[in-house]
């Protein structure tokens, strides 16, 4: 009897106590109070506000994007200062001679002959343009300035706008990349001189890959005015020029570039009067693979035809040149020419010369060549001269026709 009254009792009491617990857990837990070694975490700064949208730029005429007046402008400042900039660059051919020289070839004792500035840059996927501009004592134009168009089909590559002509290899030569101070007497005599067959007209070529050799065709016509050298009194009297050129490996050091020239036009005589010329250019180079900034070897001879009708008849003449470049050391290069050649108007009258040269290149900036230079002219004058050239580039300056 009396455990059973224990068990009422305890019931009791359990149910007097449960309210209380679930009123107690029911109730939030209390914040914990801050202290100093707990400090309460700082409350994060508000976000500042979007900066306000600049106001509408002005439109200025002829600017207008793709999307119209409203649509984005081009990029100006530095950011596309150079996007659409030609590579440029300036070149100094500074000249000099002491010595005689009586006939009315001889160089000035000082003179700035030619600075060439260059414009060089792609026009597009499809060509690329090429403008040389030349400032000389007595000239200031356009050496060249044409456009090449690469991507034809065929494999054909045309030129379009004012060039020197393919004929030979000097003709094609600017001045600062002939590896002396002056120009062979053939080119003076029977080739227009330092102007050379250069005028505006269309070139069309072509290579024609094979096992044996490179092998290259040109085919070129011209307004018809060069100078020194062809006349056009009427439309119709065009120039025309033609050249083959084959390129081979013989080692893989050594190599041989030949080609052969022709060209016609009309002189200077009068309208039914021509001048017709061949040619026929070889070059050999030697350059070691393990030495190729120190040793190399150059041999090169042109030969040229000339064929000038004038009122009296025809005038048969020739000329060439022979000459060898060797390197023999990083910087230095000597050399020497031999020239012989009659005048296009008179064959009778024959120049000779003899040359000798040494160029040293501080960098592939500048150069400075020295060159002893004798010539009996046709008219019984005797040349001794020593002629020394400074040359400078500053710039991007694009590479010639190798």
């Amino acid at each position: 009897m009396r455990s059973r009254d224990v068990q009422i009792a305890v019931l009791a009491v359990s149910l007097a106590v449960s309210p209380v617990l679930r009123a107690q857990s029911s109730a939030p837990a209390p914040s914990p109070v801050p202290d100093a070694q707990n400090p309460p975490p700082p409350e994060p700064s508000p976000s500042p506000e979007p900066p306000a949208a600049p106001p509408p730029t002005e439109v200025p005429p002829g600017a207008a994007g793709a999307g119209g007046p409203s649509g984005p402008l081009p990029v100006y400042g530095p950011a596309s200062s150079k996007v659409f900039n030609p590579d440029m660059a300036v070149i100094g051919d500074f000249l000099g001679a002491i010595g005689k020289n009586d006939s009315d070839r001889a160089t000035p004792a000082l003179e700035m002959h030619e600075t060439e500035a260059s414009f060089q840059a792609i026009v597009d996927p499809y060509a690329r343009a090429d403008f040389f501009l030349v400032f000389a004592p007595d000239e200031v134009g356009v050496e060249e300035g044409f456009i090449t168009f690469t991507s034809l089909p065929a494999n054909f590559l045309v030129k379009v706008g004012k060039m020197r002509g393919s004929f030979g290899k000097v003709n094609q030569m600017h001045n600062h990349v002939m590896p002396w101070t002056d120009r062979p007497l053939v080119t003076q005599n029977l080739v227009g001189g330092e102007e050379g067959i250069s005028d505006a007209g269309v070139s069309v070529s072509r290579l024609f890959p094979n096992e044996v050799l490179f092998l290259e065709a040109t085919a070129e016509v011209y307004r018809g005015e060069s100078p020194e050298l062809f006349r056009a009194p009427t439309r119709g009297d065009l120039t025309y020029v033609g050249r083959l050129r084959g390129y081979r490996d013989l080692t893989e050091s050594t190599n041989l570039d030949f080609g052969g020239s022709f060209a016609q036009g009309h002189n200077d005589v009068g309208p039914p009067f021509k001048t017709r010329l061949w040619g026929a250019d070889l070059a050999f180079r030697y350059r070691p693979l393990r030495r190729a900034i120190y040793r190399r070897l150059i041999l090169r001879t042109e030969l040229v035809w000339s064929r000038k009708e004038l009122e009296a008849g025809p005038v048969k003449a020739f000329g060439a040149y022979v000459s060898g470049e060797y390197q023999f050391a990083q910087r230095w290069f000597a050399g020497v020419r031999l020239d012989r050649s009659d005048r296009a108007d008179d064959a009778s009258l024959q120049d000779k010369g003899v040359s000798a040269l040494l160029t040293y290149w501080p960098s592939e900036f500048s150069q400075i060549r020295g060159q002893y230079r004798y010539t009996k002219y046709a008219e019984d004058i005797k040349a001794n001269e020593l002629l020394f050239q400074v040359q400078f580039s500053i710039g991007a300056h694009g590479a010639h026709t190798f």
